[in-house]
C-alpha cells in the first residue's frame, strides 16, 4: 500500500454524541453526572486506540472532552466570613475542568455543597471545550504495547490528542490567571489537564497510585524515618489496626488491619521519592514519603501532591543547628523561613513572607509536650522556635564563610537544612497548611559533624521519637473540621471557591 495517501490532512473527527448541558441542586446528583460524562468520553478513547492499534489505519480523528462544572451568579453572597473556602468573591461566571471525578468525588460534594449553600444557586454539568489526551484515558495499570504505536500509519498526534503544555501552567494558584473574553473565571486551583499530569508523575516518582495517598502528609530527608514508620505501620496493621484500615508500601503492595505484612519485595525499578501510606476511610490517614535531598525534590513532588487538596503536609527531618546552645537531637519548630533554594523563584518572589499557621504550630508543639513529657518553660530545653534556613548548596561549608554565616546571623536563624522552606513555600502558594519540625543532627559552625558511629547512635535514639511527635501533630490536625484548618492567611484577593 502507498503510505504516501497517509500524508493528506484528515477532515473527520469523530466523537461521542453531545452531552446536553444539566443543571443540579444536589452536589452528589451533579458528580454522579460528571462521573457518567468522564467514563464514557475516556472510554471512547481507549476503544478507539485499540480499535486503530488492530490495522494501523484511521481516516479520521478521535477526540473526547473532559466534563466542566460551572455556575453563575448575580449577586454577592452573605458568608461566614470565618469561611476561607467555598464561595466566589463576586458576581459572575465561574467554571473548572474535571477529572477522575470517581477519586475526587468526597472533594468534589464538599466543594459543589458550600457553593449550593453559600449562594443559594444550581450548578451547571456539561461537556467542556478542553480535548482529553489519549494518554490520561488508559485505566490505572494498562499496558499499552509498543509494537501498537508501530504499528499506526500516521503520528499518533494526528489521531488523538496529546497533552498540551500550553495549558498544563499553575497561571490560577499563581495568581496570574486572566480568563479571555467570554470565558468564565476560575473556580477551581487547577485544571483537568493540570491534575491528571500530576497523577501520573505521582505514580512515577512515589510507586503507589494516587488513590492510596492520604490527607495528611508527611516528607522526610532521611531513609530512618521511612523505615521507622514502616514498622509501626505493620505493627499497627497485625493488632488489627487501631483505626487504620490498611497500609500501602511502593508497588502497591496492601496489608490489611488484621493481616500480617507480607515479606519486602524488590521492585523492578526503585521509585525517586517512594510514599507509604497508612490509610483511613475517606483518606483520613497519613502519606509519608522520603523526599530524599535537595529543594528540586521537595519542589517536584509537593507541586503533583498538591492537585489531591491535602489537608495539611508537614517536613520531619534533619538539620544543622546554627547555635551554640543546641544539642544534638534538640527539636526546631520553625515560625520563619529563609529562602535560599531558588527553585521558586519565578514562582513566589522571595519577598513574600510565608507566615506561621497558628492550627499547625499549636499541634506540633503540643506533640513535643505530650511525647516528651517536658512542658512550659522545661520545653525550652530541648526545642527552639525560630526562622530555618533553607539553601540549595549541600556544601556550603565549603565555600568562603563571611557570606553565609553572615546572611545566616542577621536572619537570626537557629537552624540549615535544603527542603523546609520549599516544602513550606509550595504549601503557601498552593493554599495547603504547612508547617516544619527539624531535628539536629549536627553543628557544622561549632565543629560538631556525625561521625559513623555518633550518627548510628543518635538516629536510633531520636528518630522514633521524632516520629511519634509527627504523628501526634498529625491526630490532632485531623481532630480538627477542615474549615478550620484550611487557613484565610493562604487566600489572596480573588480566590478560587474550591479549596
Amino acid at each position: 500500500m502507498d503510505k504516501r495517501i497517509y500524508h493528506r490532512p484528515i477532515e473527520t473527527i469523530s466523537s461521542p454524541e453531545p452531552v446536553a448541558r444539566r443543571s443540579f441542586s444536589d452536589p452528589r446528583q451533579a458528580v454522579q453526572a460528571l462521573k457518567e460524562i468522564y467514563e464514557r468520553n475516556t472510554a471512547f478513547l481507549r476503544d478507539a486506540f485499540f480499535r486503530v492499534g488492530q490495522t494501523g489505519e484511521s481516516d479520521c480523528r478521535y477526540r473526547a472532552f473532559y466534563p466542566a462544572v460551572s455556575l453563575s451568579t448575580a449577586t454577592f453572597a452573605q458568608i461566614d466570613t470565618r469561611l476561607a473556602y467555598g464561595h466566589v468573591p463576586a458576581p459572575g461566571n465561574y467554571g473548572t475542568t474535571i477529572t477522575r471525578p470517581d477519586l475526587f468525588e468526597s472533594y468534589l460534594v464538599d466543594q459543589l455543597g458550600l457553593l449550593m449553600r453559600n449562594h443559594g444557586v444550581e450548578v451547571t454539568v456539561a461537556e467542556s471545550e478542553t480535548p482529553i489526551p489519549l494518554h490520561f484515558a488508559f485505566l490505572k495499570d494498562t499496558y499499552v504495547e509498543g509494537a501498537i504505536i508501530a504499528e499506526l500509519k500516521r503520528p499518533l498526534r494526528d489521531l488523538f490528542d496529546v497533552p498540551d503544555l500550553n495549558i498544563l501552567d499553575d497561571d490560577i494558584v499563581n495568581g496570574t490567571y486572566e480568563p479571555g473574553p467570554g470565558e468564565p473565571m476560575p473556580l477551581a486551583p487547577f485544571t483537568a489537564q493540570r491534575i491528571d499530569y500530576s497523577l501520573h508523575r505521582l505514580s512515577h516518582y512515589t510507586a503507589t497510585a494516587p488513590e492510596h495517598f492520604q490527607n495528611f502528609v508527611l516528607f522526610t530527608n532521611y531513609q530512618f524515618y521511612i523505615d521507622e514508620f514502616c514498622a509501626l505501620a505493620r505493627e499497627l496493621m497485625a493488632k488489627g489496626g487501631e483505626g487504620y484500615e490498611s497500609f500501602v508500601e511502593p508497588g502497591n503492595i496492601v496489608t490489611i488491619s488484621g493481616q500480617k505484612a507480607a515479606p519486602d519485595i524488590a521492585l523492578p525499578r526503585q521509585p525517586q521519592m517512594p510514599a507509604y501510606h497508612l490509610k483511613k476511610p475517606d483518606h483520613g490517614g497519613i502519606t509519608m514519603v522520603n523526599i530524599g535531598v535537595g529543594p528540586s525534590n521537595a519542589k517536584t513532588i509537593t507541586d503533583h501532591i498538591s492537585v489531591l487538596r491535602p489537608h495539611v503536609w508537614l517536613m520531619l527531618g534533619h538539620c544543622a543547628g546554627l547555635r551554640h546552645t543546641q544539642a544534638l537531637g534538640d527539636y526546631v519548630l520553625a515560625h520563619a523561613y529563609v529562602r535560599e533554594d531558588h527553585v521558586l523563584d519565578e514562582d513566589l518572589p522571595v519577598w513574600v513572607p510565608l507566615p506561621a499557621l497558628a492550627e499547625v504550630q499549636v499541634a506540633l508543639q503540643e506533640a513535643v509536650a505530650e511525647i516528651t513529657g517536658l512542658s512550659g518553660y522545661e520545653l525550652k530545653r530541648i526545642m527552639r522556635t525560630g526562622t530555618v534556613a533553607t539553601i540549595d548548596n549541600r556544601n556550603w561549608e565549603l565555600r568562603e564563610q563571611r557570606g553565609p554565616v553572615q546572611r545566616l546571623s542577621q536572619s537570626r536563624a537557629i537552624a540549615l537544612d535544603m527542603e523546609s522552606a520549599t516544602i513550606a513555600a509550595n504549601g503557601f502558594r498552593f493554599r495547603v497548611p504547612y508547617g516544619t519540625l527539624l531535628c539536629v543532627s549536627d553543628k557544622p559552625l561549632h565543629g560538631e559533624l556525625k561521625l559513623p558511629g555518633m550518627a548510628t547512635d543518635f538516629y536510633k535514639r531520636q528518630v522514633a521519637q521524632h516520629l511519634k511527635i509527627g504523628i501526634r501533630a498529625v491526630e490532632k490536625l485531623a481532630a480538627m473540621p477542615p474549615e478550620r484548618l484550611h487557613s484565610r492567611k493562604l487566600r489572596s484577593f480573588s480566590e478560587t471557591a474550591f479549596q
